[in-house]
């Protein structure tokens, strides 16, 4: 009977613990940063030992039919100026462009430029794109918005990828 009081004693303890265990850790970053071990998926997984945590990679798998960037990739680190290489379907630009913007954390417009077609836009196939962003950002981290050319300006038609960036 001593022996279950003790292990009752144990258990609670230690669950009187983990809220403090949570406070500590809140997102991805945190995680892997603490040193906890990163999963092997898409998007990856890290787990504090309580409760897991997905890195944030925008809208990226749910576009992937309209528009692909292929350099950078959600979550990596970037510096400026920045290359942008994907694709496209043809009907996501307009005179064979399309807006981009990157933000900062909190939301708020750091720089609005295009990307241009690679070649000929006028098909519902992939069509390659290339752009520059020039930016100074002061936060650590951001958010680069590939907007759909919609040149009706009908907000049913708009769309665009997001893709989660760190600066350097």
């Amino acid at each position: 009977m001593r022996i279950s009081h003790i292990y009752l004693y144990s258990l609670l303890l230690l669950t009187a613990c983990l809220p403090t265990i949570d406070s500590k850790i809140s997102s991805f970053e945190e995680c892997a940063d603490a040193g906890f071990s990163i999963m092997e998926s898409y998007p990856e997984q890290c787990s504090d030992g309580v409760h897991s945590f997905t890195r944030d990679i925008g809208n990226a798998d749910e576009k992937s039919d309209l528009i692909r960037l292929d350099s950078p990739r959600p979550g990596e680190t970037v510096s400026f100026p920045l290359e942008l290489h994907g694709e496209a379907r043809g009907y996501w630009y307009f005179e064979a462009t399309f807006p981009i913007v990157l933000t900062d954390e909190t939301g708020k417009e750091l720089v609005a430029t295009y990307a241009t077609a690679q070649g000929e836009w006028m098909t519902e196939d992939f069509v390659p794109f290339t752009a520059t962003v020039e930016a100074s950002p002061s936060g650590k981290k951001g958010e680069l918005l590939l907007k759909h050319s919609n040149a009706s300006g009908l907000p049913e038609r708009d769309d665009e990828l997001r893709v989660p960036l760190k600066f350097e």
